[in-house]
């Protein structure tokens, strides 16, 4: 087939969706097959295809801080393997020194070859699907501590590791992977079915990507995943062009601040976005490894962005990201970073959407809640409030910004694990003022059956999301327990505590800013 050196609108429109439709399809498999409720209820995955040089090409619309990050641990494992990569092989990683986010995110990929030649030497593309483990070990169940101080203490890392060697899936090898930790996972059966899952999903992108190369050609594919990346990046650049330069300072409950100056080359339609005068590298996990930080800002300049197109490795084209080494926005190993996946990713977006005058603060955490034991595990994120913007209302009750999974059924956690939703409502009055008002957090309020270690990593229970022109702030959140005798105990913005049967964890989440 001849091939232009311009895409024909037309196809270029088809082949976005299709590489979309692509990552849905795996995204299906994966939910259908999965074991844990976090994957197969709470949606917590992501999943994705790359071109030969591990570039984002297309996603399906699943979980942004994954998304905008996979890209770093596909060439990870191009740069680390590239000679040793053969058809049928899959590998893990976890390393959130190589792409990754936190442990429990852990990435199964597989590199795609030409069925007919077998001998060829590198991949053609690459699969790649992300999935939150319910515990990858570490010292608290669920594998989110609260107070981790290394890595080491937030589970096990994988690193390139190889799953499926050549079509044969390494169980054994694997298995003893999981256990053979100081702090080992607490359900290494769960784990391995999730991977399998995982490999399944990739399996459908290699079947689908065949396909197309089938039917269109190879260089035809090859040509329009460049072609769809351009698009991206002249999208980005018109958005850029809109824009002004800005700076903005957004402090922590920690105290620890993220500092950011955007300035607009509007000769060059470039922009430049500095994080220097960020706090330095912190002893707690809110620290959040580069590629995360990438991620959070890929992510606000693809939503300043009207045209519908893929979130791919093009947006990044335009943006000159500067993130100081040793900062805790780029920390350098063993840092911890459990929570700088979760929490500090948002006070990014945050941050930058600040800097831009775009929109107010949304709830800016995750209020990350996980409980469990060794028979149980479970984790879950909970909505909050998102920010008013300039001509918007903030939305009640709604997972903002870097998480887009959604929360378990009551039924499906009430049969799976011994506790009750005792309540869950809309926390009134808890978004900002203005002329245009904050959206609502919430109020969930769990009671325990049983007797489990439950931790909270949240943010936002000191420092109020800000308000933008003036307009008010949104309402800080609050956890506390209530014990079964009656008394009420007082909790941080990160606790871990010993639930007994009859008593009540209670979450308040924060609300959105307003805008004037």
């Amino acid at each position: 087939m001849y091939i232009t050196s311009q895409p024909d609108p037309v196809r270029l429109e088809i082949f976005k969706n299709l590489y979309q439709f692509i990552a849905e399809q795996m995204g299906i498999i994966l939910q259908n097959t999965a074991a844990s409720v976090n994957i197969k209820e709470r949606l917590d995955f992501s999943c994705a295809i790359f071109d030969a040089s591990g570039l984002l090409v297309a996603n399906a619309p699943h979980i942004p801080v994954h998304l905008g990050s996979m890209s770093e641990s596909v060439r990870s494992l191009i740069n680390a393997q590239s000679d040793h990569i053969k058809p049928g092989n899959v590998y893990l990683s976890n390393n959130p020194y190589n792409g990754g986010t936190h442990l429990p995110d852990v990435t199964a990929i597989t590199p795609v070859f030409l069925e007919s030649s077998n001998n060829l030497s590198s991949p053609l593309f690459f699969v790649a699907s992300r999935g939150h483990q319910a515990d990858i070990g570490g010292i608290t169940p669920g594998s989110m501590p609260p107070h981790s101080t290394t890595i080491e203490e937030e589970g096990i890392i994988f690193d390139n590791f190889l799953l499926v060697a050549q079509g044969d899936f390494q169980e054994a090898t694997v298995k003893e992977f999981l256990l053979n930790h100081p702090y080992p996972s607490r359900n290494p059966d769960q784990n391995i079915a999730d991977f399998k899952a995982q490999i399944a999903a990739n399996e459908r992108g290699v079947q689908e990507l065949l396909k197309m190369v089938n039917q269109y050609g190879l260089e035809t594919v090859k040509v329009y995943m460049q072609f769809v990346q351009n698009n991206a990046e002249e999208s980005v650049r018109r958005a850029i062009n809109v824009l002004k330069d800005g700076s903005f300072i957004y402090e922590m409950d920690s105290g620890a601040k993220i500092q950011v100056s955007v300035t607009i080359d509007r000769d060059n339609r470039r922009a430049k976005i500095d994080f220097t005068g960020t706090s330095a590298q912190l002893n707690s996990n809110f620290n959040a490894p580069k590629a995360v930080t990438q991620a959070a800002v890929l992510y606000v300049f693809r939503t300043l962005v009207d045209d519908n197109i893929p979130l791919n490795a093009g947006c990044l084209k335009p943006l000159e990201i500067i993130i100081p080494e040793g900062c805790m926005l780029n920390p350098i190993y063993p840092a911890a970073v459990v929570a700088g996946n979760v929490e500090t990713s948002q006070t990014i977006v945050d941050a930058l959407y600040g800097a831009l005058g775009v929109m107010a603060a949304s709830q800016g955490t995750m209020n990350n809640f996980t409980f469990g034991n060794q028979q149980y595990q479970y984790y879950e994120t909970i909505c909050g409030g998102s920010g008013a913007g300039i001509n918007f209302d903030g939305t009640d009750a709604v997972h903002t910004h870097m998480t887009n999974s959604r929360l378990t059924d009551p039924e499906v956690l009430e049969t799976r694990y011994p506790v009750q939703v005792e309540s869950f409502s809309l926390r009134p009055h808890s978004g900002g003022k203005g002329k245009y008002s904050g959206g609502n957090g919430v109020i969930r309020r769990i009671k325990f059956l049983e007797k489990m270690t439950a931790n909270i990593l949240s943010s936002h229970r000191l420092v109020p999301p800000f308000g933008l022109n003036g307009a008010a702030g949104g309402q800080v959140g609050r956890n506390w327990v209530q014990r079964q005798n009656g008394t009420k105990e007082i909790l941080g913005s990160t606790a871990t505590v010993e639930m007994q049967p009859g008593d009540i964890f209670v979450i308040e989440t924060p609300g959105g800013g307003g805008c004037d």
